[in-house]
């Protein structure tokens, strides 16, 4: 008797060739994965839930923890700096709003053809393409006292001038005007990335049908542009959120603390020869981040039912 032919991937134990399409199919997105998710967790993950952990303690970065549990939490419900703090990242997240509409209708001027559209580009394109550094000292100086042009501007409407850096109710103000800059560069940039992808055909479309002006943008130009304009306000609302670089270029969280953002307190209490407080700097990172992922949440949750047609 002969024997009978062996199976593929039954009497073997071995499995057939379809099985083995089937697990590579499904590893191979999980391989690709995997060296980003590792580094996400490493260098994200892992500080964030360290930085938790640490918010518990008493520590000055060198000397052994104290366990403290939430006092740091307690604190931070006294603390006048952290309200200053905090109310300021408020203005910073209502104002720098202003750069979507701000860079949607620039894009949409230069969206044009028109001659020398290409120079009025790159002018606008320039503050994207310098540090946040440049930007803090080219408006430190453009607000400088004696030779700055906005000192100078308001001391020849009023005859005083205006030290805007140096003033506590307008400090927070002229900083934010330092960030939109940039802000309102990036935000052009994604729209008139949005706009090369517009539809011709439905904005001929819609002039047949006699659209135009503001019933064009709002009913056929903006909804090709929602893409855009998510991404616009993700970028924008975190970028108000961590609102450090200027800060500390610009003022220093000075005059006597008016102008201080969440991250940078979180810095000055942690970091700065002022604090080397490491857990209650932790704290304050913790609530800057729950602030974060509020909105990241918002934003996963849209797209999610975006994608589902929800």
């Amino acid at each position: 008797m002969t024997a009978a032919p062996a199976i593929p991937g039954s009497a073997s134990g071995l499995p057939g060739p379809r099985k083995r399409r089937r697990l590579s199919r499904k590893l191979a997105p999980w391989l690709f994965l995997a060296p980003g998710m590792l580094m996400f967790l490493i260098y994200v993950i892992i500080p964030i839930l360290q930085s938790m952990w640490i918010s518990f303690y008493q520590w000055d970065g060198l000397s052994p923890k104290h366990w403290i549990g939430m006092e740091n939490y307690v604190e931070l419900l006294d603390d006048d700096a952290f309200y200053t703090s905090l109310k300021n990242n408020v203005i910073w997240l209502v104002l720098y709003m202003l750069a979507i509409p701000a860079g949607l209708f620039i894009a949409l001027f230069l969206n044009q053809k028109l001659r020398g559209i290409r120079l009025y580009k790159s002018l606008f394109f320039f503050p994207f393409v310098i540090s946040q550094v440049v930007v803090g000292l080219i408006f430190s100086w453009f607000y400088a006292p004696g030779f700055g042009l906005f000192f100078a501007l308001t001391k020849w409407l009023d005859g005083t001038g205006i030290a805007i850096l140096a003033n506590p109710h307008l400090v927070t103000y002229g900083i934010i005007a330092a960030g939109l800059w940039p802000q309102i560069a990036y935000c052009m940039i994604l729209y008139l990335t949005g706009l090369n992808s517009v539809a011709p055909d439905q904005i001929e479309a819609a002039r047949l049908d006699g659209a135009k002006g503001l019933k064009m943008l709002w009913y056929v130009v903006l909804p090709q542009l929602r893409p855009a304009t998510f991404i616009a306000l993700v970028v924008t609302i975190i970028g108000a959120l961590r609102s450090f670089d200027l800060v500390s270029i610009m003022t220093s969280g000075g005059p006597f603390g008016s102008s201080r953002v969440l991250s940078y307190y979180m810095y000055e209490q942690a970091l700065s020869e002022y604090g080397y407080r490491m857990g209650y700097g932790a704290a304050i990172a913790v609530v800057l981040f729950a602030i974060m992922m509020i909105f990241i949440s918002g934003f996963i949750w849209k797209m999610w039912r975006d994608e589902r047609g929800l």
